[in-house]
């Protein structure tokens, strides 16, 4: 590989000047034996994949007792941060867990039955999931329990299997079964850390599916809002459209209506002033609990309840009964569990993962998305062992959690207090709650994952990321949410595999006064050197895209050759490819540089190499490519490349 010239420029207010250094000799290769370089390879690609973070970096040189505390501190980072924990910590923690608490219990009672559930089950699931990942979670702003998106795929996934009123307990079953191959899930991709597979599905995505279901989800508050009794199972919009006006006649009832419209109005108030005077977030935060108490004792001394006002009329008291016993461990709904916990997993630790990211930029604090994965997976099957259902981070939450002043996962630990409280004492108060104020709670919980901002800025920046988040928002609200999630992640996977394989190529020019060459597209007043046509490839040559660029190069070729005709200009006599963007080359794409280094051959065009990386060299080198077209064909920048081939094109005729 020769680099006869190096250039270096010179930074100023003036076009850069170019300094000549010493011609710099041949570089000579590195010599290793090809198992070498391979394994050598498959190392540092298994190292940048599983162990980019270095986790045992923290182990090396220590002894045997230290290596035993230092694996305590990575399973239960409470020990770490608990040695430097105080007073002051632990009052911002305490307000922090009673504010979030004063949210969750209502939230809870809420997405319990948005889930087919009773209501104790959503209380449940803030009582034992957020005690054991303020153990073992890194986050320290995230609060966990159940929320809206969730609670209604596993609501709608597990419905289709049993139905909740003809079989409630086989349907608990099988929730619990979920729960548990859920945390299953978390747990085996954090261990194995394979978090990157949740990267698949694209924030385009989820901004889309995220909107799709808090429009299914406030379509079925419906039922509660409007005191409808009668109500189909379906999600999509035009089964609940018909269902709500079918029964518009005979199935409303105006009492529930005012109780839902009047609380609803209230809340969005409440989130707005939360909004427009972040200070007052506290009154966004008491605002559910608020509403849970005002109407619970609206209806109790009018006794609405008796005209045709839906209650919750019963909340077993008590914590955690044990479920261990209720999860399918044979039969086909293991499968289906399974297949409801895989899913539910996912959409459960993509949302956590992104808000602990979210707070942790904001306080300037790492995230450990392994460890994430790992805590909540332990807590979803512990959870599911002790009548639980799938529990996450709830943005709604961990933002009020945010304001309030928490410093730790102190605040979990409160909040579960709390619940322990509601469920030990004070959930016979809550018999006359109205269905239509959890509604009215559960419909101004999700009206901020409705983000049309992003969607706009999605539609300004990429149409593509626009059309998956269309395609996910119009599948959940259309057909169901499997369908939506489905059709993200296909068009996730779609994005990626069209980038793979059309990568982007641009024809390279000079910049006026320096010896840089850009995109002549980008750069218009780029010139471009008679007699050279430079072309960059912007990605990594495998099997997928080959083809493409090979046939791509020698289009724009051809199409440079036909202008230049055109004008009467001399022909193209080298093509020189500017390869610092390809970080890798397989067999195909080598093979492919092959084909067209004959097509080149042919049409009388020499082909020329600028900057190929480390690992391409090698493996050009390997494949003897390198001996094909010339040793001396390969060069270490487009410049080196044009100083030495200018003076030939005028010595070829």
């Amino acid at each position: 590989m020769s680099g006869r010239v190096t250039h270096e420029m010179e930074i100023g207010s003036g076009p850069s000047s170019r300094r000549h250094t010493q011609p710099s000799s041949h570089i000579h290769k590195v010599e290793r034996p090809p198992q070498q370089n391979l394994l050598t390879e498959f190392q540092t690609v298994i190292k940048e994949t599983f162990f980019h973070d270095e986790p045992l970096k923290a182990f090396q040189g220590q002894k045997s007792h230290t290596r035993f505390f230092l694996v305590l501190k990575a399973i239960f980072p409470i020990l770490e941060w608990s040695r430097s924990y105080n007073l002051e910590k632990f009052r911002g923690d305490l307000i922090a867990g009673l504010t979030i608490a004063s949210l969750c219990v209502p939230q809870d009672i809420a997405y319990a039955k948005l889930a087919n559930l009773d209501p104790q089950y959503g209380l449940y699931s803030s009582f034992v999931p957020p005690l054991i990942y303020a153990f073992m979670g890194s986050s320290r702003d995230i609060a966990i329990g159940p929320v809206a998106v969730v609670s209604l795929l596993i609501g709608t996934m597990a419905q289709n299997e049993i139905d909740p009123k003809k079989n409630a307990l086989a349907y608990r079953r099988l929730v619990f079964t979920a729960t548990f191959f859920a945390g299953v899930t978390q747990f085996a991709l954090g261990f194995f850390r394979l978090g990157f597979l949740i990267d698949f599905l694209s924030h385009a995505a989820i901004v889309g599916f995220m909107a799709g279901a808090a429009i299914t989800i406030g379509l079925q508050q419906l039922k509660g809002l409007l005191g409808i009794t009668n109500f189909t199972k379906k999600t999509d919009i035009i089964s609940v459209m018909h269902s709500v006006f079918g029964t518009v006649h005979h199935g409303w009832n105006w009492q529930t209506i005012v109780i839902g419209l009047s609380f609803l109005a209230f809340l969005l108030l409440t989130k707005y002033i939360a909004k427009k005077y972040p200070k007052l977030f506290w009154v966004s935060a008491i605002a559910p609990l608020t509403s849970v108490i005002i109407a619970t004792f609206c209806v109790y001394i009018t006794r609405a309840d008796k005209e045709g006002v839906a209650i919750v009329q019963y909340i077993k008291k008590g914590i955690n009964p044990s479920s261990a016993h209720e999860i399918y461990w044979t039969g086909d709904l293991l499968l289906k569990g399974f297949k409801i916990g895989v899913v539910a997993g996912l959409i459960a630790l993509t949302e956590a993962i992104a808000i602990a990211r979210t707070f942790a930029a904001v306080k300037d604090y790492n995230v450990d998305g392994n460890k994430e994965m790992v805590a909540m997976g332990t807590m979803n099957i512990v959870g599911s062992m002790t009548s639980c259902y799938v529990a996450t981070g709830s943005f709604s939450r961990s933002a009020v959690n945010f304001m309030a002043g928490c410093n730790t996962a102190v605040a979990n630990i409160v909040m579960s207090c709390v619940v322990l409280l509601t469920l030990e004492l004070i959930t016979p108060l809550f018999k006359y709650t109205p269905n239509a104020v959890l509604a009215s709670i559960i419909i101004a919980a999700v009206v901020p994952l409705v983000d049309i901002p992003a969607a706009i800025l999605l539609w300004k920046i990429d149409k593509f990321d626009f059309l998956a988040c269309m395609g996910a928002f119009f599948g959940v609200v259309f057909k169901s949410v499997e369908i939506g999630l489905l059709i993200a992640v296909a068009i996730s996977f779609a994005k990626i595999l069209l980038q793979v394989t059309r990568p982007r190529t641009a024809v390279l020019g000079r910049l006026p006064g320096t010896f840089v060459y850009r995109n002549v597209e980008q750069y218009p007043n780029a010139t471009t050197v008679s007699g050279i046509l430079i072309i960059r490839v912007d990605s990594a040559i495998y099997f997928s895209n080959s083809n493409y660029i090979k046939e791509r190069i020698l289009r724009w070729l051809s199409n440079e050759e036909e202008d230049l005709k055109i004008n009467s200009r001399p022909r193209i006599k080298y093509l020189i490819i500017e390869m610092s963007p390809v970080t890798d080359i397989d067999t195909s794409g080598i093979h492919s540089f092959e084909e067209l280094h004959k097509t080149l051959q042919n049409r009388d065009v020499k082909l020329v190499l600028a900057n190929p990386g480390a690992i391409v060299t090698e493996k050009l080198h390997a494949s003897e490519f390198t001996k094909k077209i010339g040793e001396d064909m390969i060069f270490l920048t487009v410049a080196d490349a044009i100083e030495m081939l200018s003076p030939r094109i005028k010595e070829l005729p």
